[in-house]
């Protein structure tokens, strides 16, 4: 038995040390997507190797980047484990870049430095800064866990056996990452679960395991019409408008109850269990408050006809136009019929849907309602598979566990309407089932202006990793 109190013990005492060290890493612009940024993002994750060095770790800085094409480093880690350990072997994921801080003028404070502020009307403060939550906030907090045990117990990961994968492209496609998988295989496919923190709670003292993730494609549609934009005056009536034409035909992609006409998306969806939506109802979730949140009413709660909004969030599939553009934006007025329009159109998938298979489905579907006179250009931007993990996984239970003990209160088990790609890539090129273990708020702006953390999640956070261990370690 390994006692892992001491490292619980640890944390206390060092509690501004690891807070200063996560301001430290947020202090790093590790935009990965612009390159304006590229030396930023290499030093981030030079940061966080050294960090795990200083842990005990086995630590690579893997790059990606080859035949000319930009790519961000990977750090890889690992620990043997105890002679005597009989555990899963974990590989944990998460990832040191961030989004743009765009637009910089709605920041409060200057996004790449931190500030410890008052929790707003709440108990307790948090840090505000890009990258607070997502990621790096969450994953220092499992660095911080791995620095505990190994001052605390004095054995590297806690005995545990750890794989650690830290990617430095998420916010951008993971472009590098399937390529990298497939080249570190063996050592990867080593591995029994994956373990990530990226996720989020119910609410302030109510923890959460994600067991399951929509996956996701996106496209762009372009519909050329003439060859020039043409006076509406000489050529209204008489051409095509590829914007009346792409607004009509996308405006096709639902039905009176909201459910996509696309033959066949919804193949593969699985139906949702009576054990579920009695368990998702008896959580609480509080619609008008969260549409308040976003300054809608209730009468903004719309969506699948026959499924609640917490069902259409974590079990249904979805399609949106993210984007549309087409003729004279500027101001004052401009009478076109432009030469083409576009949308930037994405699916949330769930179950057994493919993304591909989605996406050609779209495309078709398009082609099938090609205007006269009008040609489309397709555009696939990639996306991602779903991935779920059966609630009664030993590995799932682990980490309820853990929960438990770190907070003294039972996890719920949730889904969450957001994609994650890297669970879908995973479990199809290794098998892994994937365990989220997230730790952030509905409130922390994540993508926005004046993201934050709050402190007590960063160390519950902290707390419940070196719990994780234990629990692997000693039952």
């Amino acid at each position: 038995m390994t006692n892992f109190d001491p490292a619980l013990a640890w944390l206390d005492d060092n509690d501004k040390a690891s807070i200063d060290r996560l301001c430290d890493w947020l202090r790093i612009p590790s935009v990965g997507t612009d390159p304006a940024h590229d030396a930023d993002t290499a030093r981030a994750a030079e940061w966080c190797a050294e960090h795990l060095r200083g842990s005990g770790f086995d630590v690579e800085v893997a790059p990606t980047a080859k035949d000319g094409r930009r790519g961000q480093p990977i750090v890889l880690a690992h620990s043997p484990g105890a002679a005597d350990y009989t555990g899963p072997h974990v590989l944990f994921y998460g990832h040191y870049d961030v989004q743009p801080a765009d637009p910089v003028e709605l920041w409060e404070s200057p996004p790449f430095e931190p500030v410890i502020k008052p929790a707003s009307g709440k108990v307790g403060e948090r840090v505000v800064a890009r990258g607070a939550v997502d990621d790096k906030g969450q994953v220092a907090g499992f660095l911080e866990a791995m620095r505990a045990i190994k001052e605390g117990t004095g054995e590297v990961g806690g005995g545990v056996k750890w794989t650690i994968l830290i990617e430095g492209e998420e916010e951008s496609g993971s472009v590098n990452l399937e390529a990298f998988v497939a080249a570190r295989k063996d050592t990867l496919g080593k591995c029994d679960v994956c373990l990530i923190s990226d996720t989020g709670m119910l609410g302030r003292g109510r923890p959460a395991i994600t067991y399951g993730v929509r996956g996701l494609a996106y496209t762009e549609v372009i519909l050329h019409g003439p060859d020039q934009d043409l006076h509406s005056g000489l050529w209204g009536g008489r051409a095509p408008n590829p914007i009346n034409e792409l607004v009509r035909i996308l405006g096709d992609l639902h039905d009176t109850d909201r459910r996509v006409t696309i033959p066949g998306f919804y193949d593969g969806v699985g139906e949702l269990t009576s054990q579920e939506r009695e368990a998702w109802a008896s959580l609480g979730i509080d619609d008008a408050a969260d549409l308040a949140e976003i300054g809608l009413g209730p009468e903004g709660n719309v969506g699948e006809k026959g499924f609640t909004a917490t069902e259409r969030n974590w079990a249904r599939p979805t399609a949106d136009i993210n984007g549309i553009v087409g003729g004279y934006t500027g101001p004052g007025a401009k009478t076109v019929v432009p030469s083409k329009a576009s949308a930037k159109v994405s699916f949330r998938l769930v179950d057994d849907q493919d993304p591909e298979r989605v996406t050609k489905l779209f495309f078709d579907w398009l082609a099938e309602r090609t205007p006269a006179g009008c040609r489309w250009e397709t555009l696939d931007h990639g996306g991602g598979l779903p991935a779920t993990v059966s609630i009664d996984s030993p590995y799932l239970q682990a980490a309820g566990e853990a929960l438990r003990r770190a907070s003294g209160v039972d996890a719920a088990m949730i889904k969450t309407g957001g994609s994650i790609p890297i669970a879908g890539l995973l479990k199809q090129q290794l098998g892994l089932d994937t365990i989220f273990m997230g730790f952030g708020l509905d409130d922390d702006r994540v993508h926005s202006p004046n993201e934050k953390f709050e402190l007590d999640c960063f160390r519950l956070c902290a707390r419940s990793h070196v719990r994780y261990a234990d629990v692997l370690r000693n039952g």
